[in-house]
């Protein structure tokens, strides 16, 4: 029952605006929730890309943290109304200006040392007990991981990710990750 007032209330904020390059995408249960982010720096392994957050909540949440993983997901199409903004091809017709924002043909997984390529994201927040805290909210992980993204520099996965892929199956809130590597 807390979960649910917690999250009616980040969702309300959340409608009232996000940092730029955070936006919601679907929110239609308090189960679970989709997110999409990007990198908004010349950062040229992700320039250009958006990325696919997938929440899941339990009863749990906010005590507990939220399962967080990146999600491959289909084209999303196209959408036509006025924009003034320059990630829209625009076209001109006679006294109409509209623009067609463009999608991926497909979200990926981003690469990165601490991302698995089954979505799996190796950060302390993201784990209960470790790095979670209840003062966290689903704006303020995609904000770290964004963050994350905007640090990188390397186009690589985490060292064991063919492995770790086929034998992880266990929720990722649950997994213990050894954070060894503090430079990325």
């Amino acid at each position: 029952m807390f979960h649910t007032k917690r999250l009616q209330r980040e969702l309300s904020k959340i409608h009232q605006g996000l940092p730029p390059g955070i936006s919601l995408v679907s929110a239609e249960n308090f189960a679970q929730w989709q997110m999409d982010i990007q990198v908004l720096d010349d950062n040229p392994i992700y320039h250009g890309k958006n990325f696919r957050l997938n929440f899941k909540f339990n009863s749990n949440y906010p005590i507990e943290a939220p399962e967080v993983i990146f999600v491959r997901a289909a084209n999303r199409g196209t959408s036509s109304h006025y924009c003034p903004y320059q990630s829209y091809e625009i076209f001109f017709r006679p006294q109409l200006y509209f623009c067609v924002q463009v999608y991926n043909s497909e979200l990926e997984i981003p690469m990165h040392p601490h991302i698995y390529s089954n979505g799996i994201i190796c950060l302390d927040l993201l784990s209960s007990g470790n790095g979670w805290s209840p003062v966290q909210s689903v704006e303020s992980v995609c904000m770290s991981i964004q963050s994350m993204l905007t640090g990188n520099t390397k186009n690589e996965r985490p060292q064991g990710d063919t492995l770790f892929g086929l034998l992880s199956s266990s929720s990722p809130r649950n997994m213990r990750f050894v954070y060894d590597d503090p430079t990325v």
